[in-house]
């Protein structure tokens, strides 16, 4: 479902930047930051690379790229 959502001219325009310098849609940009956002609100002790290492390996999970871990 999609919902039509105000935001602001100059989210609009730092979320264009940031999309180009990561590849993603101006509209995939916005849901990137608001799923870090929220990640960040529900784990406050986690740093934003460990949330952004979190979920690739997530993605990496769901597309089967997953081998064991072996500690040592």
């Amino acid at each position: 479902m999609t919902t039509a959502v105000r935001v602001s001219d100059e989210l609009v325009r730092e979320a264009r930047i940031f999309s180009k310098i990561g590849q993603r849609s101006l509209t995939g940009q916005i849901e990137y930051w608001a799923k870090i956002g929220k990640c960040a609100e529900e784990n406050p002790d986690l740093t934003y690379s460990l949330i952004k290492d979190i979920l690739i390996g997530l993605v990496e999970l769901e597309q089967g790229e997953s081998s064991e871990y072996k500690f040592g």
